[in-house]
This record gives C-alpha cells, sequence and structure tokens, in this order.
C-alpha cells in the first residue's frame, strides 16, 4: 500500500465510450485525481450529456474516489478573438463546457485564455475579462472554478505572462471564482526557469507577488521538448526534455503545493503505458515508496 502523503497525481484521460470510463481508466493506473475533455475537443457541436451518463460518471466517481475532477475545454474556442462570428461562437461554446462540467459535478473548468489575432494585446486581454464576467453572470449558481492556464505565447496567444493573468483576473467581477492552471511545460517555454532552487524561488515569488499562491489550483506536469524561452509548446516526458527531472521533485516535495493536483498532459499511446511510467517516476521524485 501507499502512504497518506503521496501527492495528488494524475492524467488526462479519453472519454472514449463515455465520460465515466475515463475515472474508470485512470483508477486502473493509480491516478488519485483526472483530467478529462467532457467532449469532442475538435468540434464546435457536442451531444447533449444524458441523465443516465451523469448518474454512471457520479457513481463512478464515488466508486473510484477520484477528486478532483477538471474538464478542459475546446481548443477551439478563442475568447480574445476580434472576429464577431468566431467571437460569439467562442463564448457560446463556453458557456456550453461551463454547463456540461457543473451538470458532472466536476470542480474546474481550465482554458486557455485566447489569442488576440489582428487586434492588440490589451484589446484580447480586454475581450478575455469581458468574457468571463458574461460567462459567471450567467452561471451565477454554478460552484464550477474557472481556471486560466499559463501558456507557452506561441503566435498572438495571451496568458503566457504573470502579468496578463494578473490584467485579466482584475477585471473580473467575481474573481474569487477564477484561479490559475501552472502548466510546466508552458510556463518554461514562455521563459520562467524552475530548473534550480534560485529559479525556483524566484519564479513563485514573482508567481505569489503578481497572483497570488491560493489563486493555483492546478498543476500540468509536462516537461518541455523545447528551450526556455522559446515560446513553443511541445509537451515532453517526465525528465526527458529541456526542464529535466528536477523541477518535478521540487513541486512535489514543496509543502505549499502539496493539496493541489498535479495532471499529466505527456504524450502517451493507448495503452497508457507512458502514463504509468511517468506517475511512477513522479512518485519516486516525491519520495514515495510502494
Amino acid at each position: 500500500m501507499r502512504t497518506k502523503k503521496e501527492p495528488l497525481l494524475g492524467a488526462h484521460m479519453s472519454i472514449a465510450g463515455g465520460v465515466s470510463e475515463a475515472l474508470q481508466r485512470g483508477a486502473s493506473i493509480g491516478c488519485r485525481t483526472v483530467q478529462i475533455f467532457s467532449r469532442n475537443a475538435s468540434q464546435w457541436r457536442a451531444k447533449a450529456i444524458t441523465k443516465a451518463e451523469v448518474e454512471r460518471f457520479r457513481a463512478m466517481r464515488k466508486k473510484t474516489g477520484i477528486h478532483p475532477v477538471i474538464v478542459h475545454d475546446s481548443y477551439l474556442i478563442n475568447l480574445a478573438s476580434p472576429e464577431p462570428a468566431l467571437y460569439e461562437k467562442s463564448l457560446n461554446a463556453f458557456y456550453e463546457e461551463m454547463e456540461r462540467a457543473e451538470i458532472l459535478g466536476c470542480e474546474y473548468l481550465v482554458f486557455h485564455p485566447g489569442a488576440y489575432r489582428e487586434s492588440s494585446e490589451e484589446e484580447g486581454l480586454a475581450r478575455i475579462a469581458k468574457s468571463l464576467n458574461l460567462a459567471l453572470k450567467k452561471a451565477k449558481n454554478y460552484r464550477l472554478m474557472l481556471l486560466l492556464e499559463t501558456t507557452a505565447g506561441q503566435g498572438t496567444g495571451l496568458g503566457h505572462t504573470f502579468e496578463q493573468l494578473r490584467y485579466i483576473i482584475d477585471r473580473v467581477k467575481e474573481d474569487h471564482r477564477i484561479g490559475v492552471c501552472y502548466d510546466t511545460c508552458h510556463t518554461f517555454a514562455a521563459g520562467y526557469d524552475i530548473r534550480d532552487a534560485a529559479s525556483y524561488r524566484a519564479t513563485f515569488r514573482e508567481f505569489a507577488g503578481l497572483i497570488g499562491l491560493d489563486r493555483l489550483k492546478v498543476f500540468h506536469f509536462n516537461d518541455s521538448k523545447k528551450a526556455l524561452g522559446s515560446r513553443v509548446d511541445r509537451h515532453e516526458h517526465i525528465g526527458r526534455g529541456a526542464m529535466g527531472q528536477e523541477p518535478f521533485r521540487m513541486i512535489l516535495q514543496d509543502r505549499k503545493f502539496g493539496k493541489v493536483p498535479k495532471i499529466l498532459e505527456t504524450p502517451k499511446g493507448p495503452d497508457m503505458k507512458e502514463d504509468v511510467e511517468n506517475l511512477q517516476l513522479l512518485r519516486k521524485l516525491a519520495g514515495i515508496r510502494k
């Protein structure tokens, strides 16, 4: 048996066969938490979640004890888009993502802030904040928390600096309903180094000062195929990329983050062998012995 000190580790799980199957898959490889899409993430339209699906999902949560369950929204959504039709489509799809996550009883909805395209950074950030105010007003009784994900900053993508995230949060009226998902690959690619003790302390000191550690609700655990500051988002298995094992060891052994879920989004095959190997390594880095 594993000790009670085991970290809150999990991975993004496929929903093939139904959303409840993702929980079963996660439990089968020892996940204590999981992330899912609540729908096909590469299509705008989605079938409604049936009452039977919700019941199966909630029963599987009870059976597996997996908590929390994190939903990631569709990558098609762009709440910073200056193009009216795409913006409207994105906003409606975001409402739907929130509704689905709430119906399932999930705790968090993680989303990429968006890309400003032909407009400006400030205009894009303002559109994101406006979108969140509209969404939260529409979903005023939801328990779901929205998590801005740190990004690598490819192209005109927003959310790659702590200042940008702070700008958005400051303009959300119900900011207690907004948190942050810290993606290790993305922030590294954006220029935030955590490979040694000094840089680790400096980066999280900056995060704490600008955003607040209380807002950091989820980690995405990914090594990076690309170099520090590359602004290129390419995930790699833990310890096999430009970051190495040390950043993950420091986070896992940092008491400040003991209760924060840590989700793998590393490359994987259909048999989940890669997830198993990454989870084993993370447990070792955390100092856990079976």
